[in-house]
């Protein structure tokens, strides 16, 4: 028991080494690039999350939404992911995060917010009026995430993971960019040249960070 004990120990002190050691300025944002991708993503959703989903599943979304989807880096290792996809829906044309995930060692350094980010202003240059997301009640980091960015929770849904725990829909509207530049910012900060820093049926119980 006392081997098993500084066993895990010095478990927990490497991990928080690697914590300490994590550059943010190290952390590669790249874009869906193809099958070679795929692989990293769908390893990372099925270690993370809770929610199962077939390979259908990740090639719908990569598939018909390549610039959609984004993959961060640390010195080689992909070490997050956000998924998403967008399309009509009654009258609006709507964005939809899916999946977002970022392992457990280099939550709480901006990862997730950034992969989010990227994504959102995506959407918005391709014409979408919100965006959507399911994120589960008990998911603290999530919605506190979800909130700073300025979605709202529009719906609570009983029971709608396999789990059983119920989810929150968030909803993010678009504001003009006259009213609100802190938007019209977001969509052009890549031609200024700087850095963003930024849960599943099809839902965001995805979000793991």
């Amino acid at each position: 028991m006392e081997e098993e004990s500084k066993t895990k120990t010095k478990e927990e002190e490497e991990k928080e080494e690697v914590i300490e050691e994590i550059d943010v300025s190290e952390i590669e944002y790249v874009s869906y690039g193809g099958e070679d991708h795929l692989p990293l993503i769908m390893h990372l959703v099925d270690k993370e999350l809770s929610e199962p989903y077939s390979i259908f599943t990740y090639r719908y979304f990569v598939y018909l939404w390549p610039q959609l989807s984004f993959l961060a880096f640390h010195r080689g290792r992909c070490v997050g992911t956000v998924v998403s996809k967008m399309g009509g829906h009654r009258h609006t044309f709507r964005g939809y995060i899916a999946m977002l995930v970022v392992i457990k060692p280099y939550r709480g350094h901006g990862i997730a917010t950034e992969l989010v980010t990227r994504s959102i202003k995506a959407m918005m240059q391709s014409g979408c009026e919100e965006v959507t997301l399911e994120a589960e009640v008990t998911n603290k980091g999530a919605l506190a995430l979800y909130g700073r960015l300025g979605f709202i929770r529009a719906k609570r849904l009983f029971r709608y993971y396999l789990n059983g725990v119920d989810a929150f829909r968030l909803k993010l509207l678009f504001p003009r960019p006259e009213s609100h530049p802190s938007f019209h910012n977001l969509a052009d900060r890549d031609e200024q040249g700087d850095q963003v820093l930024v849960e599943g049926s099809y839902s965001a119980n995805c979000n793991k960070f």
